[in-house]
């Protein structure tokens, strides 16, 4: 592995071989054998993730966590030990001792000898009860709520941690890390901190360091997937995973390996570095990092340079994410063909309602139309639009008995009709409550690879309050307002690019400017008001706004427009992944001197 002499004297290099539980099996593998870096990391939790597991554990009492990281380790053992790579993952997930034994059995079997140490800590489901009664009400994120409003039994519940247990176990000599429900942006603020000796109080590179993270944790998405330009990506199905390039002052160039797909910008950059945030304030356990601070600056091809993020005291608290199962849902999706569309959706939903009065345990019910059919339509396919029925409740009521009554309306509804698919069982839904819990509560614990165990301090030991927030360094310059020209019609789209994604029941959606020439059109025109006429779905929900004025761009959070998580919302767009795009391709009136810029 790294030689003890390179630490500290040179940049570190860390690579993301993970975005979520599901990636690309190869890339441990393949960024494994291409070599060139220091630590490979790799994200497999979310909030859905916790859910599964849960239900895992439950159903075993035994694994609980990410079993693929065991098939991706298996092929990329022999590249890491060659290329003396460390490794540090979060696929320990709810068991995170677990994962560390099935590690150190499976180097075994390949006739090594790497040193495997863990993370635990984040696991406070045992001692939920213990907490309240000790007057730790645990409310919710956003409404304040105590847990003991929530009606549903909890499964999971995960703090999220920071990360010094990592620095300290990478300090002690551990070649593989595994964690539980540390922070995405921490898999690479612990390796940081471990390179560069930084402290708990070094603020502004902990903050670089978790802008670099937050950056890369998502695998691909920063070297173009999912990115609103993909058309100018090159080699885009199969693009690199990144990686950072990480320097004593925090600082980092984002890149990816020579001859990978995909493309490293200041726009792909951008994208991530708004994904699933609220405030510029972005809040983890060990720094608030205040990510309006950042500079970007291209400095050679796919290489991007992040700099001047300021960082001050972390919150006294933390996120605890914690999951419950809350129901039965099931649906059904029905074509809709040919002429008087209206007529029929409107029969069917005359139909879902009368069953819905009638049935005893149904909880909620949505009818969605999918799709606009052309007039005079040359195919079926093109004159057909989709219906798509969504019910909750209990089994009994959302399950096969739905299923049943909506196949009773084969020979009794509207003419064309059909399903796309055969009637389903319907399946557990879960639910989603993020809580906050003091840091101090926490016992953060490294279980070293030579079985001693090291208790990590929280990262706001006083408990005391953040600093004051920290002002930008140096803002870009603001542009001119266009000239008062001609106002055309143009999808917005023409003039930004945007990105989205879920936090609990909000989206988050952030936007900027394709060319700076429009950064003072974007903020002065795109407003909350102006957020809701565009998106009318939005209109009756609570949004807040803030501006990124080094980025160019504007990020808004959408209250409860997923209701209570991803797990369970009625929504199709189920994480908001496409609401960004929904929002380019609506028009809006734009100076011509914009459009194609």
């Amino acid at each position: 592995m790294t030689s003890p002499s390179e630490r500290g004297r040179r940049l570190l290099r860390v690579g993301n071989c993970s975005g979520f539980y599901g990636d690309r099996a190869s890339a441990m593998a393949d960024m494994a054998r291409a070599g060139g870096i220091d630590v490979l990391t790799g994200d497999y939790l979310a909030e859905v993730t916790m859910l599964i597991l849960g239900k895992a554990r439950a159903k075993d009492g035994t694994k609980g966590f990410a079993t693929t990281f065991l098939q991706h380790l298996d092929a990329a053992l022999e590249h890491l030990v060659a290329n003396r790579i460390r490794l540090v993952v979060n696929a320990g997930g709810l068991n995170p001792a677990g994962l560390a034994t099935a590690t150190r059995e499976l180097i075994a079997r390949h006739g090594h000898d790497l040193r495997v140490s863990h993370i635990e800590g984040d696991d406070v489901f045992g001692s939920l009860d213990g907490l309240r009664q000790a007057g730790h009400c645990l409310p919710h994120l956003t409404s304040g709520q105590p847990l003991s409003d929530w009606p549903h039994q909890p499964l999971t519940a995960n703090a999220y941690l920071g990360g010094f247990g990592i620095t300290r176990a990478l300090h002690e000599g551990a070649d593989v890390v595994v964690t539980g429900r540390v922070t995405d942006a921490s898999l690479v603020v612990g390796p940081a901190a471990w390179w560069w000796d930084w402290t708990p109080d070094d603020h502004d590179a902990l903050a670089g360091a978790v802008a670099a993270g937050h950056v890369i944790e998502c695998g691909p998405q920063a070297t173009g997937g999912n990115f609103s330009g993909f058309c100018s990506v090159p080699d885009l199905v199969e693009p690199g995973f990144p990686i950072a390039e990480i320097a004593a002052d925090g600082s980092s160039v984002i890149t990816k390996n020579p001859g990978t797909g995909g493309v490293v910008t200041q726009d792909t950059v951008t994208a991530q570095l708004l994904y699933e945030i609220g405030e510029p304030a972005y809040l983890n356990p060990d720094v608030t990092a205040h990510l309006d601070t950042a500079t970007l600056t291209d400095v050679g091809e796919d290489r991007v340079r992040i700099s001047g993020v300021r960082g001050s005291v972390p919150a006294s608290t933390t996120k605890v994410a914690i999951t419950g199962v809350g129901g039965w849902t099931n649906s059904a999706i029905l074509a809709l063909t040919g002429t008087d569309l209206d007529a029929k959706a409107a029969l069917v939903e005359r139909f879902v309602h009368r069953y819905a009065e009638a049935a005893r345990g149904l909880d909620a019910v949505a009818v969605e139309r999918i799709g606009q059919a052309q007039p005079d339509p040359d195919t079926q396919n093109a004159g057909t639009e989709l219906l798509r029925i969504t019910v909750q409740g209990t089994q009994q009521a959302a399950g096969r008995a739905f299923s049943s009554r909506v196949v009773e309306l084969a020979l009794s509804s509207y003419p064309g009709l059909y399903s796309l698919g055969p009637p389903q069982p319907g399946s557990a839904f879960g639910v989603y409550w993020p809580a906050l819990l003091d840091q101090r509560m926490l016992q953060h614990a490294v279980h070293h690879y030579d079985g001693t165990t090291e208790i990590i301090a929280p990262g706001n030991p006083d408990g005391a309050g953040g600093e004051a927030r920290p002002q930008a360094a140096a803002l870009a310059p603001t542009v001119p307002a266009p000239r008062a020209d001609e106002l055309v019609f143009a999808p917005l789209g023409e003039i930004v690019h945007a990105r989205s994604g879920d936090k609990g029941g909000d989206a988050n959606l952030g936007v900027w400017v394709r060319d700076r020439a429009a950064w003072d059109w974007l903020r002065s025109t795109l407003t909350i008001d102006e957020l809701r006429r565009l998106l009318p779905e939005t209109r009756a929900l609570e949004i807040s706004r803030h501006e990124l004025p080094n980025l160019g761009a504007v990020n808004f959070l959408v209250r409860g427009l997923l209701g209570t998580g991803a797990t369970s919302t009625l929504r199709l767009d189920s994480q908001a992944k496409a609401l960004g795009e929904w929002l380019r391709s609506r028009s809006i009136k734009v100076p011509r001197s914009l459009v194609g810029s």
